[in-house]
């Protein structure tokens, strides 16, 4: 019997987790899709939105993606990863059945950034190149107080990317992570360690029988659960559907949908 230990604490883990998920007070409100940019924070310039706006068009009439940059009052409460992706499945952003579309978020109050990245662009705009783009072009120009800025030149990094010219930003952001993504390997250490408590636990339990006769642990111990996930991490709420047909203005998303892919930022 000993040997189904494990595989229970490992289930009891997920059943923990996922229960906290859905212990989640409510469902996080979003803004209306008005357009290829809703500034909902009131940060962009209109010199700068009639700028975007035209490269965004232009990316989408000649490859079908689509891109929304949207700035955000608040995040309620939520992790910028995990409305992220829920905002991209609501508006539909990308076409159904290709998930081609990405968006860049901006939250000014909580100093957060995110490009989130349909699951049909996850192999172009990877996660590394979303987090060079935002650490090299987006948050130097925030942290001078650039919003206009630092959202025209992501806009103009991630239109580049899209269009098929990802070579150079794949060559510099390897240089820059050398190992791999850095998302990945932040939850692969979170997970060693995880797996190692376990494993001392099980020690432990072992040794109690041994040592203490019939007497055996009672209850599951101190559970650690390690927060902060983000990217592509542990995300609640998986029922917000993709579709389209929201959006004012001639534009509306297409029914894409999103699992967590693309990175984040702050300053």
């Amino acid at each position: 019997m000993a040997r189904w230990r494990l595989p229970a604490l490992v289930l009891a883990f997920v059943a923990i987790v996922a229960a906290g998920i859905s212990a989640t007070s409510g469902e996080p409100t979003f803004p209306a899709l008005t357009g290829r940019i809703v500034d909902q924070a009131g940060i962009l310039d209109p010199a700068a939105q009639a700028r975007i706006e035209a490269k965004l068009q232009d990316l989408e009439s000649k490859t079908s993606t689509q891109v929304v940059v949207v700035t955000l009052k608040s995040l309620q409460g939520y992790d910028i990863a995990d409305y992220g992706y829920q905002l991209g499945r609501k508006w539909g952003i990308g076409q159904k059945g290709q998930n081609n579309g990405a968006l860049l978020i901006v939250a000014p109050n909580e100093r957060k950034v995110r490009i989130e990245v349909g699951y049909g662009l996850e192999g172009t705009l990877t996660d590394a190149i979303s987090n060079f783009i935002i650490e090299n072009a987006i948050l130097p120009r925030f942290r001078a107080g650039d919003f206009s800025g630092g959202v025209e030149r992501g806009v103009d990094d991630v239109v580049q990317v899209l269009a098929g010219d990802a070579d150079d930003f794949k060559r510099r952001a390897a240089e820059r992570h050398p190992s791999g993504d850095q998302g990945i390997g932040t939850f692969a250490i979170v997970l060693l360690i995880l797996l190692l408590w376990l494993y001392m636990y099980v020690q432990q339990s072992r040794r109690r029988q041994q040592f203490g006769g019939r007497q055996r642990p009672s209850g599951w111990g101190p559970v650690i659960i390690p927060g902060g996930w983000t990217g592509g991490g542990w995300s609640g709420g998986g029922g917000f559907g993709s579709g389209g047909g929201f959006g004012g203005g001639g534009f509306s998303g297409g029914g894409g949908s999103f699992g967590g892919g693309g990175s984040s930022g702050s300053w």
